[in-house]
């Protein structure tokens, strides 16, 4: 299990696929970034992982655009 002082980046993250696999990190230990194009669509994985003991942050990014994700990337 990863130290408590790794973050992942979760791109898509809000929903579906994403979503389990910031849950699966979290549960593993990662602390978590959810990333998707809207940060507000990213509230209902943020509080399923923290009401489990973990730790997550929404963020906004349009992975197609780079400037987004790097924006996105200084941020977290």
């Amino acid at each position: 299990m990863p130290s408590n002082d790794r973050t992942a980046i979760v791109t898509g993250g809000a929903r579906g696929i994403g979503a389990e696999i910031c849950r699966r990190l979290a549960d593993d230990g990662y602390r978590i970034a959810v990333l998707d194009l809207d940060a507000s669509r990213c509230a209902g994985t943020v509080e399923d992982v923290t009401s489990h003991g973990g730790q997550a942050m929404a963020f906004g990014a349009d992975v197609s655009d780079e400037a987004s994700v790097q924006a996105a990337v200084a941020e977290v």
